[in-house]
């Protein structure tokens, strides 16, 4: 059996152990219970253990499982509280650390990349890796002209446990859903499968980097490192960091929060119509605050290509749930294929379904806050509710589902900031019509 077959067969079983694992843990729980243990003390002492092992094997393993993770990682502040707390440490590591590859599989892939010789196009390469991600890991170096750079060196074998982690945890999903409560784990799954084929190629990546960086060069707000060299497997970038967005969640002050969360939303709103491209990977770990105030921005192997900007029938949806015009809306979700073809439901309720989504932009400020994600994620997922039932009669055409969840992605982030937001104000600017009657 060669390496990689074996590895995927470890891969295989520690995936697999997850489920089991929680189940174990509610079975003893159960036990405990019935021996008269404490309900609430239990329950929290099963979040934690599974939160624990969520990570321990989430992040040894990297690939399309550590990817899931962190995709949780962005929507826990849809959570209620006493769920989400347990599982936000662990997750929120997810973002920047795993366990490092050996060196000298680094050095195997740089000389695959960049040739035999490839030591001698950096003055100083570090050998202990600065940072982990879902499919590489990033080392500092000082690039031959005395630049300081980010070295960004893909894992073996990466493309093969990508796949299989994502088809492993897709069989699991159902059993997976403790880990995560209120999320749907299935569909989230599905999407990240189809989007990171698209990340194994740092050649795309690059690419996509260079259109950001051009276009942000002399932004005030946002910086993008410039790519330096790339290959299919490795890329050389320039070297920027500054204070990591988890930080800023789990430390900032109001102030930094409210600085923060204007600047992620207005790099959001702004990308499709600046570089017809949206990042892709909005979770924590790819935004960071530099001592100058702007954003950095990084890992653009994930982008959305939107060659007019935001497609226009998302903005007229909004356009007209913030007008209150449910004939008009019901008439565009019909032919822009958001409901199916014979479905019945009535125009006043898709409109009490969608309009509360809309309350950022009904007001100068908006402050985001996990309350308010958890109690839009409990009115349309309480099955006891009447917008369950109508957002089951809703469809999402497929050209929008990046789009949706790299929204709702940089919401949860808002959310998990705290942020008061002039978002009415930032969305106006790159969607003037979205204000304008008529």
């Amino acid at each position: 059996m060669s390496d990689i077959p074996r590895r995927t067969v470890s891969r295989t079983a520690k995936l697999a152990g997850l489920p089991l694992g929680v189940a174990g843990r509610a079975a003893a729980g159960w036990g405990r219970r019935l021996a008269g243990g404490d309900r609430d003390q239990i329950s929290a002492q099963m979040m934690a253990k599974s939160a624990e092992q969520l990570f321990a094997v989430l992040g040894e393993l990297k690939g399309g499982a550590m990817k899931f993770g962190q995709a949780l990682s962005v929507f826990e502040a849809a959570v209620p509280e006493e769920m989400a707390e347990p599982y936000r440490e662990a997750l929120t590591k997810l973002q920047t650390a795993a366990p490092p590859m050996p060196s000298a599989d680094v050095h195997r892939m740089l000389a695959e990349q960049f040739g035999r010789g490839w030591r001698a196009r950096f003055r100083e390469f570090d050998e202990e890796p600065a940072a982990a991600a879902s499919i590489g890991q990033v080392h500092r170096a000082v690039w031959r002209d005395g630049r300081e750079v980010a070295v960004k060196v893909q894992y073996p074998g990466a493309e093969e446990a990508v796949l299989s982690d994502l088809r492993q945890l897709s069989r699991m999903s159902r059993l997976l859903q403790p880990l995560a409560p209120g999320m749907e784990i299935k569909p989230l799954i599905t999407e990240l499968k189809e989007r990171m084929v698209e990340e194994l190629d740092y050649r795309d990546e690059a690419e996509n980097q260079r259109a950001f960086a051009a276009e942000y060069a002399d932004d005030p707000e946002i910086r993008v490192p410039r790519v330096v060299a790339s290959a299919p497997r490795a890329m050389v970038s320039e070297w920027v960091t500054g204070r990591r967005l988890s930080d800023v969640i789990r430390n900032g002050t109001q102030e930094e929060r409210d600085r923060a969360g204007a600047l992620l939303a207005g790099f959001h709103y702004s990308a499709p119509y600046r570089v017809h491209l949206l990042h892709s990977d909005p979770h924590p770990g790819n935004f960071q605050i530099l001592d100058d105030g702007r954003m950095l921005v990084v890992d653009f192997g994930a982008v959305a290509r939107l060659p007019e900007g935001l497609p226009r029938p998302l903005t007229t949806m909004t356009k007209y749930a913030l007008e209150n015009r449910p004939a008009d809306l019901i008439a565009l979700l019909r032919s822009a294929g958001f409901l199916q073809p014979g479905t019945e439901v009535a125009a006043e309720e898709v409109l009490a379904y969608l309009s509360p989504f809309t309350e950022p932009l009904r007001t100068e400020r908006f402050r985001f806050s996990r309350s308010w994600l958890q109690g839009q994620a409990e009115r349309v997922g309480d099955l006891r509710s009447p917008e369950f039932d109508t957002g089951r009669s809703l469809n999402l055409p497929p050209q929008y589902l990046l789009i949706h969840r790299v929204t709702l992605g940089t919401l949860g982030v808002l959310c998990q900031l705290q942020a008061d937001v002039p978002l009415r104000e930032i969305v106006g600017r790159w969607q003037p019509d979205l204000f304008v009657a008529g």
